[in-house]
């Protein structure tokens, strides 16, 4: 069969640019780049069109554990274990702004307007867990690394983040499973709701921000709205869910998971347990899996338009699979 120009690639793209396992992937808006960051110190960008690299962000010295891109792709934000979150020009890969913090940056995101940042730091060597805002229009707070907001979380700390509509509030997940909203402007709670029992290791909005997942070590996903923090529906596997994805354009759910390498000897071997699973997102019903990573897949995300999605796994590897036109069709009886 001759490839014409509309059909995809029949084989999955694979990307090898990490000499460690995967910490996070992420498209931009437009969804022509891909970009990666794992346990090497490297933050990778691709075309997601054909799995060319087209750069590296080269600056972390040590694990990069998580990576944003704002809405004009213009500005890229990584967070890693050296105690640092870094902003970066896209396109030139030039350092714009580092900020040092006083343990690991676990999770980092453009506000919509690209103007405010948040991250949150981990608890550890002493110092607590902070979720930090900083105003990039104000280049004050970035010389003097003075975040015009900063929330302690004394009791849990944040494993996943993301921001909510309008850049109004942050909603954090916590290693006990909570969920809460954190206003960008006072610092308050706002809202929390506590529907898994473990930790939460991924959250993901939907395109249009109403809704999120979120993806947990206690064996499931679980979607809800972003803004009432209402709990909609629940996702269910046998095994820790390191990350959830919700699909633009269809009622699906992409996720993946396994157990983290320091459990799996205790376990059985069946090579299986790291597919990526797909569940249909109104009936809460899997109805396909793919395989590929030799080992957990630590993080999902679907391309913007819905035609695609990639997996980075604990192997290293991110992997980019086109869907099949059977897969746009398909309906699952009632």
């Amino acid at each position: 069969m001759t490839q014409g120009k509309e059909e995809p690639p029949e084989k999955p793209i694979l990307l090898q640019g990490h000499e460690r396992s995967i910490t996070q992937i992420k498209y931009n808006r437009e969804g022509d780049l891909l970009f990666s960051v794992a346990k090497d110190t490297v933050a990778n960008v691709w075309y997601s069109v054909n799995g060319e690299r087209l750069g590296t962000y080269n600056g972390h010295t040590g694990a990069v554990w998580c990576v944003d891109c704002d809405w004009d792709t213009k500005n890229v934000l990584t967070g890693s274990a050296d105690n640092s979150c870094r902003l970066w020009d896209c396109e030139t890969g030039k350092q714009l702004a580092l900020l040092q913090t006083n343990s690991a940056v676990r999770t980092c995101g453009f506000d919509f307007s690209g103007n405010i940042i948040m991250f949150s730091t981990d608890k550890q060597m002493g110092y607590q867990c902070y979720l930090n805002f900083f105003d990039l229009r104000d280049p004050q707070q970035i010389e003097d690394n003075q975040p015009y907001l900063s929330i302690p979380c004394n009791d849990h700390k944040i494993t996943s983040a993301v921001w909510g509509p309008l850049g109004e509030f942050v909603i954090a997940g916590h290693e006990n499973g909570e969920l809460n909203q954190f206003s960008a402007k006072s610092g308050d709670i706002l809202k929390s709701a506590k529907e898994h029992t473990k930790q939460i290791n991924d959250i993901q909005t939907s395109v249009d921000l109403t809704m999120f997942i979120s993806a947990s070590k206690d064996n499931s996903a679980k979607l809800f709205d972003c803004t009432s923090l209402d709990h909609i529906k629940t996702f269910k596997t046998e095994r820790p869910v390191n990350s959830a994805a919700i699909s633009p354009i269809m009622d699906h759910v992409v996720m993946g998971g396994g157990q983290e390498a320091m459990e799996v000897t205790t376990t059985s071997t069946r090579i299986g347990k790291f597919e990526a699973r797909f569940f249909h997102a109104a009936y809460e019903e899997e109805f396909g899996r793919v395989k590929g990573h030799f080992g957990p897949i630590n993080c999902v995300a679907f391309h913007p338009d819905g035609k695609s999605y990639s997996s980075g796994g604990e192997d290293g590897y991110t992997r980019i699979h086109y869907f099949d036109s059977q897969y746009f069709d398909f309906e699952l009886e009632a």
